[in-house]
């Protein structure tokens, strides 16, 4: 598993906050190989110094945390690293419509003979020190939502009809996170909200771009790694100043763009003729291959994306028109490549 607080050294983080961090892993060892199991081992790892202070701090002084920002700014991937950075096992929650008590805390069921509680995300947290990540907050109608109030405020404890009251242990935390303006989504109950400390999560840098690049794809050459990411980032401003719709600003499709580029063989043989990508390992030729492949499927996809979209939602003005188009600044470099 990657070493997580020397990652956090190589990000900056305050020497005292990492150590902070090592005291808190000393008082609370996970020995339970179940639920050493449970300990997220990332894929993905969020980028940005000041996030990450403002996160651990909170998390070290017993606070819950809420993630709220647009689609795509990380919001679960630190909610995944943070378990991983304080060893603790992580229990996901999807909230959705229809999410209710039983949901979270708990059901009754009849096994053995005799009637049996089986344990929700929530109670599970509580037993074991666990972090529980409540994905979608504000999907869940807000009086579903009132069962977690005295879970998450100074009360710390789940009290359930028919069994004994559990509270918290001293571990467990909670971080929820949450988009405004999508479909199915709602305003968060304010008693809700102020069990929280709130951290609004800002759009991914050209830096930490260029670093989720290369760290997924180590072949890939840093200049063309900057390119992406400036492309990118003109998407972003363009999305930002209305000019376009938030449909094609999705960094999930970039990733899968260049994870996707296989597909085109014959375009990955002739790119590495033009040295796109760093030497690969022995026997790393599909390696090659999906790399040197990535600039021409991302350039087409996330282009043919941004006009598509731009056409349905511009005027039909020329005026319109031209204010839809992509900006130049991210294609520039790259136009000699198709």
């Amino acid at each position: 598993m990657l070493d997580m607080l020397e990652f956090l050294r190589d990000e900056g983080v305050s020497a005292d906050i990492t150590a902070e961090i090592e005291k808190f892993r000393d008082a609370y060892p996970e020995e339970d190989e179940t639920l050493r199991r449970r300990v997220p081992d990332p894929r993905y790892l969020y980028y940005g110094k000041d996030i990450w202070e403002e996160a651990i701090t909170a998390i070290l002084c017993g606070e819950n945390l809420l993630l709220v920002g647009p689609k795509a700014t990380g919001k679960n991937v630190l909610a995944e690293n943070l378990a991983t950075v304080f060893g603790r096992p992580s229990w996901n929650v999807s909230f959705y419509i229809n999410t209710d008590a039983a949901t979270l805390l708990g059901t009754d069921t009849f096994e053995n003979g005799a009637v049996q509680l089986r344990k929700g995300p929530i109670y599970q947290c509580a037993e074991t020190g666990g972090f529980g990540v409540l994905d979608e907050i504000n999907m869940a109608k807000n009086e579903s939502l009132a069962v977690l109030h005295a879970t998450l405020d100074f009360r710390r404890s789940i009290d359930m009809p028919g069994y004994e009251r559990i509270p918290l242990h001293d571990a467990t935390r909670f971080i929820a996170t949450m988009n405004y303006g999508y479909a199915g989504t709602r305003e968060l109950n304010e008693a809700l909200a102020s069990r929280f400390v709130v951290i609004d999560m800002p759009a991914i840098t050209t830096e930490g771009l260029i670093k989720l690049l290369k760290r997924e794809f180590p072949s890939l050459k840093g200049v063309y790694a900057e390119q992406f990411a400036g492309l990118f980032q003109d998407i972003q401003k363009k999305c930002d100043g209305g000019e376009l719709s938030t449909k094609p600003l999705d960094l999930r499709g970039l990733l899968a763009a260049v994870r996707g580029s296989p597909f085109l063989l014959p375009e990955a043989r002739a790119l590495i003729v033009q040295g796109l990508l760093e030497p690969a390992p022995a026997g790393g030729l599909l390696c090659l291959l999906l790399m040197a492949a990535a600039t021409t499927v991302f350039i087409w996809l996330y282009v043919d994306a941004v006009r598509r979209v731009s056409l349905e939602e511009a005027p039909e003005s020329a005026e319109g028109a031209d204010a839809a188009a992509p900006a130049p600044g991210g294609l520039s470099g790259l136009s000699g490549l198709g």
